[in-house]
């Protein structure tokens, strides 16, 4: 089957500029003994055993000796894959890449020589490249016809030969372009789960989705929503196979909640043999007396209280009243078998630890904090039918020790209990600590008067962590109840205690094989402390205000591995910075969560889940265990085969969520997958999805700079990148010139959300950016849902000077690129953690008084965090805009005003991710020339 997709051709300069990587090596993704091969070997991919689907490799041996690829390779049978031993003489075949010129300074060092780019300019005139001016206006058009055509089908580029010039950014594909075609064919529309294997519409895309059958894919994605038949195939195409669960998404309110199911005493109907549950994917058999599992084939009885007819067609006459017959996603109350020590759990409670250490005090964060919680305690999240909410609440502050606080109703007065002994911290009050807000209000609210001035006069600077995380899951465990600490902290943890911190912010270790240090917590305390936090079902949310190094990567482990949220505000002022961290405290207590979580993701015979990425812990290969998990999180899991798939029953997948609500019920959650199983390699990269596949990629990516070199790990996405592009060309796009790059139409953006992961400061470190700020990335990540990760790796840029007033739609986005930028002009840039107002310097001065309120851009003050409110349909708009880029995003923007031509504009640039990096990563253009010269060398 001959699929054709998207063609064009890369013309190069003399000079062109690589990526600057040296020749890649298969390194193996988390196996911290395996280094990948000297610098300059060069080793084939794929059904060798050296990069698996995902760059998760098999554990085993790399290849040795020349191979050739045959059936199952991306090469044609020949000669074997070209080697370069060590770095290469002048004469030899040049390295894959070139590395920048000598000026700027390159952050993916290369062991070649210099004079390669000179070499690199041979090679490609050695290549006979047939070039074209550019990529061809006609990106459009030209739609070829084939088998199966999908919708805005696969298009074909080529221009009249001229001689070699740059490319084109204008006619290489746009994410832009990508999204809004999306939007325009599928925007506000309903999309119905009805079909097996069916690809939803982008996560950019606005619709309303009806449960059919299918878990919505506000609840799970797919990297591909067609899986390959065989391992071999999936070894050849290198796709990952993946899904990315958000099981607490969410759900807009024309959409249906989730339908609660309740059998009593007997509980959920369960297969015998695998514990699949109850599913639109069981087939009734025997007049309705039996059923056969869809994910095991085991043929169960029909519990006697379950039973019902069959129509003519084989169906139960009760499908359409059932949930777990018809939907994919429902919930089942769990009975006591699935609680612990088989007794109802209590509800849960939150326990407040607020750092009272002399410097939180004098800035006034400490009263801020107090000020504010009188606030959201009001709006403690609560089951809808209930009155108030159930959760307890309780309240610790500390410095060098600790201070508990009973604050029971019938108290005049809080009363407070110093432990001193921070090496075994234990709980000095039971009755009094965890109480009811409504009940104890008067108390709580005099002590969070008191707590400020009860501090005043302190001069206590050093703090303790590990002891304040121990105190609250020791008082969560003697309450026998679940629940999650918000812990307001500021500094190193210096003071003598277990966790005790020193500051190892070394930037010797950049760009070394020990950077990876920098990514591991500098002592082994906090792993044991989150797996007990896990045990006792404690989630840890951290709220950091650090004004130097802090060490992220050892304080943020415990809320990483317990299913927890980590906030951090640099340099914080309350008077510029409250607005976020309010916003963000008030979005997090009333969020949608559930508590003491364990999942299990079970697949249908053929293929097993292997792989789990997210803020979760395993203390087996099966389980998912999560202290809690919100409506924010997401887990990726990658799938390999274990078998064979057939085409006719597809590959079933159902995620099962067993978790304690905020009312104390124990529930179990249901998500259930099909997708489809092909034996052609075409119906697998039809049916991908990019921002998934970036998704899995980026968790992959940096679950592996704890144990892998930083340059390897990009050599093996670079590499893959490559893998993936040259399988499709070789295997489903018709014959056309080697100089020709061909993207399958699914896949037109990967190159660039690719490039894009590269150039983030975690795989590349940039001299203004903090070992710190690079560990809180790497965390944010691994929690993030596909749209999340989507805005992150490619921000939203929107012009503001074109602004109708008189419209509530969005002014339509523009490439993440400089030239695209204009003096005349004010942009707004958004990536979900950073909010960006560029202000040209001719912009329009009625603009600039209307936003700002001042006469022109040189008055304009660059340190406001929020936009004054006006009156004036500028100001409202533009507020307006920037409420609804905010809505439904886990974390609070910080707004950053950036004038044209001063200095703080070379962080914004860092946002144009198009463009070359000031500290190394090549532009968008330069990596597509990059991939297909990689292309061009796996087909040779």
């Amino acid at each position: 089957m001959s699929q054709q997709g998207y063609v064009a051709t890369p013309p190069y300069s003399q000079s062109q500029p690589g990526i600057g990587l040296s020749p890649p090596h298969y390194g193996h993704y988390g196996d911290p003994s395996h280094t990948g091969s000297p610098p300059g070997m060069m080793k084939p991919a794929g059904p060798l055993g050296a990069a698996a689907p995902g760059g998760m490799l098999p554990q085993g041996h790399p290849p040795h000796g020349p191979h050739q690829f045959g059936q199952n390779g991306a090469h044609a049978q020949g000669p074997p894959l070209q080697r370069f031993p060590g770095p290469p003489p002048v004469n030899s075949a040049a390295p894959s890449y070139a590395p920048y010129s000598p000026s700027t300074q390159s952050s993916y060092p290369s062991p070649v020589s210099t004079s390669s780019v000179a070499q690199l300019g041979t090679q490609l005139s050695a290549m006979h490249v047939n070039s074209y001016a550019n990529y061809g206006p006609q990106m459009a058009g030209a739609q070829l016809s084939y088998p199966g055509g999908f919708p805005g089908g696969p298009a074909q580029m080529a221009g009249p030969p001229q001689p070699q010039k740059k490319l084109d950014p204008d006619s290489i594909p746009s994410p832009i372009q990508v999204i809004e075609n999306d939007r325009a064919t599928r925007g506000g529309q309903v999309y119905t789960t009805n079909t097996r294997g069916q690809i939803p519409p982008l996560v950019t895309t606005d619709c309303t989705i009806q449960d059919q059958g299918n878990a919505s894919p506000r609840y799970i994605r797919c990297t591909t929503y067609c899986f390959p038949c065989t391992s071999d195939m999936a070894k050849q195409a290198q796709i990952p196979l993946a899904a990315i669960i958000k099981p607490f998404a969410t759900i807009p309110s024309n959409e249906t909640p989730l339908y609660l199911v309740n059998h009593g005493e007997t509980g959920p109907v369960r297969c015998n043999r695998c514990k699949a549950y109850m599913c639109p994917f069981m087939q009734f058999i025997e007049g309705g007396r039996r059923y056969q599992c869809g994910f095991c084939n085991c043929v169960n009885d029909v519990p006697p209280f379950y039973f019902q007819h069959l129509d003519h067609i084989g169906r139960r006459l009760d499908h359409y009243e059932k949930p777990e017959l018809s939907l994919g996603s429902y919930e089942y109350v769990a009975t006591l078998d699935y609680c612990r020590k088989n007794k109802p759990p209590s509800p849960p409670a939150f326990i407040f630890m607020i750092d009272v250490s002399y410097s939180n005090i004098k800035n006034g964060l400490v009263k801020l904090i107090c000020e504010e919680l009188k606030t959201v305690l009001e709006k403690l999240p609560k089951e809808d039918q209930e009155e108030t909410s159930s959760l307890r609440v309780g309240f610790i502050t500390y410095n060098k020790v600790l201070h508990f606080f009973n604050v029971k109703s019938t108290l005049a007065r809080p009363q407070m209990m110093v432990v001193t002994d921070v090496s075994e911290v234990f709980v000095p009050l039971l009755d009094g600590f965890l109480v009811s807000y409504q009940e104890s209000q008067s108390v709580i609210h005099n002590l969070l008067d008191q707590i400020p001035e009860m501090f005043a006069d302190s001069n206590e600077n050093e703090t303790v962590f590990a002891p304040v995380i121990r105190a609250g899951m020791e008082a969560l465990k003697a309450a026998d109840c679940p629940g999650k600490l918000f812990i307001f902290h500021s500094s190193l943890p210096t003071a003598e205690a277990p966790g005790k911190l020193k500051n190892r912010d070394d930037k010797k270790l950049i760009n070394t094989d020990k950077e990876k240090i920098l990514f591991q917590p500098q002592t082994n305390v906090y792993d044991p402390l989150a797996k007990d936090c896990v045990a006792h079902g404690c989630c840890v949310t951290l709220f950091l205000f650090p004004s130097q190094y802090v060490d992220v990567a050892s304080l943020g482990l415990v809320p990483q591995l317990t299913g927890g949220t980590l906030y951090k505000y640099n340099n914080f002022q309350v008077h510029l910075d409250s607005q976020q961290f309010l916003n963000d405290l008030r979005n997090d207590i009333e969020k949608k969560i559930g508590f003491d979580a364990i999942m299990r993701v079970r697949t249908s015979t053929g293929f097993r889940a292997t792989d789990f990425f997210g803020g979760i812990y395993m203390n087996n290969t099966t389980d998912v265990e999560m202290a809690a998990i919100d409506c924010d999180k997401a887990v990726t899991v990658e799938f390999k085969h274990d078998d064979k798939l057939s085409e006719d029953s597809g590959a079933l997948i159902q995620c099962a969520v067993l978790y304690t609500t905020v009312s104390g019920q124990r529930r179990l959650r249901i998500h259930n997958l099909g997708l489809n199983c092909s034996s052609q390699l075409a119906d697998l990269y039809k049916s991908c999805e990019t921002d998934a596949l970036i998704n899995f990629f980026a968790k992959s990516a940096f679950k592996a700079v704890l144990h892998q070199p930083l340059k390897v790990i990009r050599e093996i996405l670079v590499n893959q990148t490559a893998h993936v592009l040259a399988c499709y060309r070789k295997n489903c796009a018709s014959p056309s010139a080697a100089s020709q790059l061909i993207l399958p139409d699914s896949m037109k953006v990967l190159p660039v959300y690719m490039n894009c992961l590269l150039k983030n400061c975690v795989l590349l470190s940039r001299p203004e950016i903090s070992t710190d700020e690079r560990a809180y990335q790497r965390q944010l990540v691994m929690t993030m849902g596909v749209a999340d990760s989507q805005l992150f790796f490619y921000p939203q840029l929107r012009p503001i000077h074109t602004l109708d007033v008189k419209s509530t739609t969005l002014p339509a986005a523009i490439r993440c690129s400089e030239s695209r930028l204009s003096e005349e002009g004010i942009f707004l840039l958004a990536n979900g953690v950073n909010m960006f107002l560029w202000l040209g310097v001719s912009s329009p001065p009625e603009l600039i008084q209307g936003i700002f309120n001042v006469p022109s851009f040189a008055h304009v003050n660059t340190d406001i965090t929020s936009l004054p409110e006006l009156g004036n349909p500028y100001s409202q708009t533009l507020r307006m805009i920037m409420g609804i880029i905010q809505q439904k995003r886990p974390y609070s923007m910080k707004l950053t005003i950036v004038k044209q031509r001063e200095q703080p504009e070379m962080v914004f640039r860092q946002f144009l991710v198009e463009d070359k990096g000031l500290y190394g990563g090549s532009s968008y253009v330069d990596f597509l020339c990059c991939v297909h010269k990689e292309i061009c060398q796996l087909l040779n």
